[in-house]
């Protein structure tokens, strides 16, 4: 089966790396960039219409309110962006939110952390995806009618380019990434130009329509409660932040210093499209509308159902390039790609953090390893999945998606935060040098104030979201953490369990005596190679053993072993319900019972075939009494292989593999045999 999959699975991600190939994976801040920051990049193409899409609900009088809410969100930002600079400096080994809030304030808000990020890490998967395939949609109508489909497939499509390694996968997604925000300064640039210097008009295609107001005149406390939402749903700009705190690890040296620039760079790009793209909105009269069928009005008539309400990117952007030109082509075809790989942020984020859970033994063991191309393939794979499941439960609708988003990461955000308190606190008991004192009480004034902001917004955001869908997020909170508990409990149990004592013990008494057990079925090949090889272990006992389901072949075996003179002792068990596995497992219980001290050898004879199919044909009884066996204390189970003819021709081919050169290799020579290059010293 490995050698059936084997091609198919190169070719789709590529040879295996070597573990000392490692360093070469590790990543510049070029490449960094759009690998750990597409997500807040990207993000600046919908938190702008959340916010609309909120205030719409007051009507367009309430949209004068947009540019306070951006300064808020601003503020967030860069708050932070500042914050998680103290984070990578003082926590450069990758385990970012988790290993702060564990290290500071204990396992349990570590794993509370973990639980939030992880929810977080799958929700920005789903949104991304979900409101890249709607940009998409705007111009190719087969997309919209399809969207759960389309979702589905570039998820796998996502999956598959991080399967080949990050380098690799962060060398694709630079392109977009960077033709996104140069698309975007681009439109802003002009658009200010065009408005404040040529005095141009500039309309959105929704600016001749009129916004029927859910709840119009709205004052008071209803009001503020209308704008915290607003401003819960533009914090969605804010998303894969910490990711750049995960993967510390993954640039190059200096580590902490490079992922600090990064952050710093992350944070002024967005923050600067983020207000572009609201202010350019607010200029052309951009109108968005939670319901656009009904909400939305022309010349006093509802849209109706046929209407599709772009985003306010797209809006934006026909308003200054103008409606089809190469410029607003460009910036759709960039924005629906970047939103596609804004995903990667969580690509590299789960995975990783996966793997410091799982070293941690909060989850399970194979998530720690790197696979053949050097990337947490794993994790990779889990994360898709569960991408995928809520795509599809959720229709791939970005709307009812971005209910859930952002909790998890503001959880995450105020306990990191709060542990980094901890961290300078406990620090600056201990340190005398006035310089680093200095240096660590204005890290722990930026820190207070992080944790102070992003607490007041988790507040906002719960009270604001939680009826819309945010209950969502917080129950898969509890149930990672419940799982995640339970999975560290079972290897704390397994790890007490399987420690070996100081004091003698039985596991390491020898045993009285060791019964071995030949199974028979026919006097072949097989058996007589397992009958020998029962016969060098010098057991105290050997017998061979048959299970009677036929009388005539039973008869038959017995008649051979006798003519061919088998100094082995042979022992039949009827079985009247054909049964074999069974007989044989009441078999060696009773010899355990007759000589607990006694242990029990079971030697099976096994076929290997060289084809997946033969697989079904051959050994599933054996299979079965192995699983059975594994149950039975004091009893050991040998399989002796004897190779069949097509498992030899399996063999020779997978040599033929191995020995295959590339197109015009055979030219050039292998690459530890070719010459090397002249030096040029004389």
């Amino acid at each position: 089966m490995s050698k059936l999959t084997d091609v198919p699975k190169r070719i789709l991600i590529g040879r295996a790396l070597r573990s000392d190939k490692l360093g070469e994976t590790l990543l510049p801040k070029r490449i960094a960039l759009p690998v750990f920051a597409s997500d807040p990049l990207s993000s600046v193409a919908y938190a702008p219409g959340e916010v609309l899409l909120v205030l719409s609900i007051a009507g367009v009088s309430a949209y004068h309110f947009s540019p306070w809410i951006a300064a808020a969100v601003v503020v967030l930002m860069f708050t932070v962006v500042a914050s998680y600079r103290q984070n990578v400096r003082a926590y450069p080994s990758g385990g970012g939110d988790y290993e702060v809030a564990n290290t500071n304030l204990g396992p349990r808000a570590g794993l509370t952390v973990a639980s939030a990020l992880l929810v977080d890490y799958v929700l920005t998967v789903a949104v991304s995806i979900a409101s890249g395939v709607e940009n998409l949609g705007s111009a190719i109508p087969f997309v919209v009618e399809h969207k759960v489909l389309c979702a589905i497939g570039i998820i796998v499509l996502l999956t598959l380019m991080n399967l080949r390694g990050v380098r690799e996968s962060g060398k694709l997604f630079a392109i977009p990434t960077y033709v996104f925000v140069a698309g975007v300064f681009i439109m802003i640039a002009w658009g200010a130009f065009k408005g404040l210097v040529l005095d141009a008009p500039m309309k959105a295609p929704t600016a001749d329509l009129e916004i029927k107001a859910e709840q119009g005149g709205l004052a008071g406390f209803a009001l503020i409660f209308l704008l915290l939402r607003a401003f819960s749903s533009g914090c969605a700009a804010l998303t894969g932040v910490e990711a750049i705190s995960n993967g510390v690890p993954a640039f190059r040296k200096p580590k902490s210093k490079n992922a600090a620039t990064t952050l710093l760079l992350m944070g002024a790009l967005a923050v600067t499209m983020f207000c572009g793209i609201i202010g350019l909105a607010m200029a052309t009269k951009v109108k968005m509308a939670e319901t656009p069928a009904q909400d939305l009005l022309r010349d006093g008539t509802p849209v109706g159902a046929d209407y599709v309400q772009n985003p306010v990117i797209s809006q934006v952007a026909a308003a200054v390039f103008g409606d089809g030109t190469f410029f607003f082509v460009l910036l759709a075809a960039a924005t629906a790609l970047v939103l596609f790989l804004a995903a990667n942020t969580a690509y590299n984020g789960f995975p990783l953090l996966g793997s410091i859970l799982a070293q941690d033994r909060y989850l399970p063991r194979q998530l720690h390893t790197r696979g053949d191309r050097l990337a947490f393939s794993n994790g990779i794979v889990l994360l898709a999945g569960a991408a995928i499941l809520l795509v599809w439960l959720y229709g791939a609708d970005s709307t009812k998606l971005i209910q859930l988003y952002i909790v998890g990461v503001f959880v995450s955000f105020t306990l990191s935060q709060t542990g980094m308190v901890r961290h300078w606190n406990r620090h600056l008991k201990t340190e005398k040098d006035p310089a680093k004192r200095r240096t660590m009480i204005r890290s722990r004034a930026i820190n207070t104030f992080g944790a102070f902001f992003t607490g007041l917004v988790l507040v906002v955001v719960l009270a604001t979201k939680f009826t819309h869908g945010a209950w969502v997020a917080l129950l898969g909170m509890v149930i990672f953490y419940g799982t995640m508990s339970a999975i560290r409990k079972h290897y704390d149990r397994v790890s007490e369990e399987i420690a070996a004592p100081d004091e003698p013990s039985d596991d390491s008494v020898r045993p009285s005596r060791v019964h071995a057990i030949v199974l028979v079925s026919k006097v072949h090949r097989p058996t007589l190679r397992a009958l020998a090889y029962a016969k060098l272990m010098r057991v105290d006992k050997l017998e061979a053993l048959s299970i009677s389901v036929d009388t005539a072949e039973t008869k038959a075996l017995r008649e051979e072993w006798d003519r061919r003179g088998i100094n082995v002792p042979l022992k039949i068990l009827d079985s009247p319900y054909r049964e074999i596995t069974r007989p044989i497992i009441e078999y060696v219980k009773g010899l355990r019972r007759e000589s607990p001290r006694d242990v029990v050898s079971v030697v099976i004879p096994e076929y290997v075939v060289g084809h997946w199919y033969e697989h079904l044909l051959h050994n599933q009884s054996a299979l079965r009494l192995k699983g059975r066996l594994l149950f039975t204390p004091g009893v050991m189970v040998t399989s002796v292989p004897y190779q069949l003819v097509s498992s030899e021709v399996a063999k020779k081919r997978a040599r033929k593999r191995q020995e295959w050169n590339a197109p015009g290799s055979v030219r050039r020579g292998p690459v530890d045999q070719r010459p090397k290059e002249p030096s040029g010293k004389g």
